[in-house]
This record gives C-alpha cells, structure tokens and sequence, in this order.
C-alpha cells in the first residue's frame, strides 16, 4: 500500500448522528443513537439504541438538540467521542 493510502485510511473515522439526551454534565453530552435492524428469523424491523458520552467544549448542546458525532482519542474513561455539528436545534415542548 502506498503512503497515500495509508494516510486516507488512517483519517477515516466513525460518525453517528444522534439526539442529545442529557446534557447535565459540564462540557459533556450524552448522546442517544438509534438504529433499525431487521430481525434474523421474524424479520420485523427492530429499533436499537446506544448512548454514547460526547465532548461538548462549550457546552452549547441541549437536550434534544440532534447532532452528529465523531470517534475521537480517548478523553476520559467514557469519553471517546466529540460532537461535530448541530443537526438540528430541539423544537419547544
């Protein structure tokens, strides 16, 4: 492989687009990640969820903001994860 190839494999990183869920911790979001699968034998599609915990710097994410996140080097024990970009701002209830 080229080192050309090995620098664009390297950057390629995992994203998600998920809703806030809280956002109670400081510079810290939890982010709540659905998917829909479709089941082995039945065949019905199924909902599954995930959290993961974002780093949120300014602390300008509310819950049920939606937001797209990116994989990052580990920033605490929980947190590998930084917020990119703001999907879309929470509606008022």
């Amino acid at each position: 492989m080229s080192d050309i190839q090995q620098e664009v494999r390297a950057k390629v990183r995992r994203t998600y687009v998920g809703r806030v869920v809280s956002d109670s911790r400081n510079k810290t979001v939890s982010v709540l990640v659905e998917r829909r699968v479709k089941h082995a034998l039945y065949g019905k599609f199924v909902t599954k969820s995930q959290k993961f915990h974002a780093h949120d710097e300014s602390n300008t994410y509310q819950a049920g903001d939606v937001v797209e996140i990116v994989e990052s080097r580990p920033i605490s024990r929980t947190k590998s994860w930084v917020v990119e970009r703001l999907v879309k701002k929470a509606g008022l209830v």
